[in-house]
């Protein structure tokens, strides 16, 4: 029978919860939160970004990390912090202290090392790679957190490295050092860095591991499926879970309140005084997102709100009318394991990549002669291989991303001009050739196809 005190302990926490997404809901139309200007649509796809939240925090509230799973940090239903429409973002709850096994299996994965895939068949995805942060962007509710020393990754292990059988099968060991005579995939779950002080010295302070994050990034969406995948902790394996107490159910409706007004107002924050989505913040004259261009490329770093560790990131914001568009040209001198570039809302959510052309990777960008790729980014069609559709919406998130295991010597270079979009014909190459709607049409089919298989739920 449940006593007294276990109820009331619950109805509070359930009232906590409740009072946590209120403050979380401010973000939508608060201006002290920071939110994107109030139109109908960023009204109405705010509100969608809020249940996403939920959606997420659930999930992670209730993970265990002695009882792990691979579960989706971002979906269709759960968009946000500029994703990638190219990418799969898995992750599993783990305890650095102890020790994992992943198995998974992979289509074929000859181009993981450089050489050229099967004329058919079904393919691994493009570049795949596995990170152990010891904290989560965003979960402090303040763009303090971006300070130097906040988080570390315990290790990074990507598909230029990871060892895979002949039948696609592989196995990584998780753990906070390296066993003695251990042969094979390893992932660190422990961290040591040195950190700079105030007075110029630095100090030694350990990092440890409470998430496995994983991120799958597809090329050739035909051909490429996600991985199959599976996690375990070793100290559990075999044993059961505690059950569920009134403590921990309580801890546990009140952290999904938390997670999701602090990702809420994170993230807000994160766009309009860091990136300066929205007017110049630091008095130095420009915008770190400038309006109808993008900045220098970047390696990702904490500075920047982190980001895949072997990114190289370009963004910007675009701001259209109905006749004008944008034509972005991108010099890439040492090809990567991976690139793409999409569109997203001022939330963060990328653009309905699955019913429209809304981003490009490398794998589906005509290059022109000069080895330039040469993309349109506009409110309707121009007719062009290269389109990028906004989807109508006026004003949004560029992103390019290009990946390297190691940073090369020269990163991309891009230039963007703001032009009517009966002007595009004239800028491009002679011989870009035209699109008909038929085969639009099949591009859009392959597109929901392969974002159903992406993400299925069963």
């Amino acid at each position: 029978m449940a006593s007294e005190d276990s109820g009331a302990e619950l109805r509070a926490a359930w009232d906590d919860l409740i009072g946590q997404l209120a403050a979380a809901r401010e973000a939508i139309d608060d201006p002290r939160r920071h939110p994107p200007p109030p139109t109908d649509r960023n009204l109405a796809e705010g509100y969608r970004y809020l249940l996403g939240f939920v959606h997420g925090a659930i999930a992670r509230a209730l993970g265990d990390p002695r009882d792990p799973s691979f579960r989706r940090a971002i979906e269709p239903l759960d968009k946000g912090t500029i994703d990638n429409a190219d990418a799969t973002y898995l992750y599993a709850p783990i305890d650095g202290s102890l020790h994992y096994r992943v198995r998974g299996r992979a289509g074929d994965t000859r181009h993981w090392r450089g050489e050229p895939p099967a004329a058919s068949g079904r393919k691994a995805p493009q570049y795949v790679i596995l990170e152990t942060p010891s904290g989560w962007a965003g979960d402090s509710g303040s763009i303090a957190e971006l300070r130097p020393g906040s988080r570390a990754n315990g290790g990074v292990l990507d598909s230029a490295k990871l060892e895979v059988a002949a039948d696609g099968s592989f196995e990584i060991l998780l753990a906070p050092s390296r066993p003695e005579g251990h042969r094979g995939n390893f992932l660190a779950t422990r961290a040591t860095r040195r950190l700079r002080q105030p007075d110029g010295s630095s100090q030694s302070a350990e990092f440890t591991s409470r998430w496995l994050v994983l991120r799958e990034l597809f090329h050739d969406w035909e051909r490429e499926d996600p991985l199959d995948l599976e996690i375990t902790c070793l100290e559990s394996e075999g044993a059961h879970p505690e059950p569920l107490t009134p403590a921990r159910a309580a801890a546990q409706l009140r952290r999904v309140g938390e997670i999701v007004k602090n990702q809420m107002h994170y993230w807000n924050e994160f766009y309009a005084v860091t990136l300066e989505t929205y007017a110049d913040m630091n008095g130095d004259g420009k915008r770190f997102m400038p309006r109808n261009d993008l900045n220098s490329p970047n390696a990702a770093s904490l500075a920047t709100g982190g980001g895949q560790a072997t990114n190289v990131y370009a963004g910007g914001v675009f701001e259209l009318a109905p006749d004008e568009a944008l034509l972005i040209e991108a010099r890439v001198p040492i090809p990567p394991a991976y690139s793409g570039f999409h569109l997203s809302n001022f939330w963060g959510e990328s653009l309905d990549f699955a019913n429209h052309q809304s981003s490009l990777n490398g794998f589906q960008t005509e290059l022109d002669p000069d080895g330039v790729a040469r993309l349109v980014i506009s409110h309707r069609d121009p007719g062009v291989p290269n389109w990028v559709d906004t989807t109508g919406l006026p004003e949004g998130f560029l992103t390019f991303r290009w990946t390297y295991s190691q940073l090369p010597e020269r990163l991309p270079t891009t230039k963007v001009s703001k032009l009517r979009l009966d002007e595009i014909r004239a800028r491009l190459p002679a011989g870009v050739r035209g699109v008909s709607a038929a085969e639009r049409r099949e591009r859009i089919r392959i597109r929901q196809a392969h974002v159903q298989r992406r993400y299925r739920h069963y």
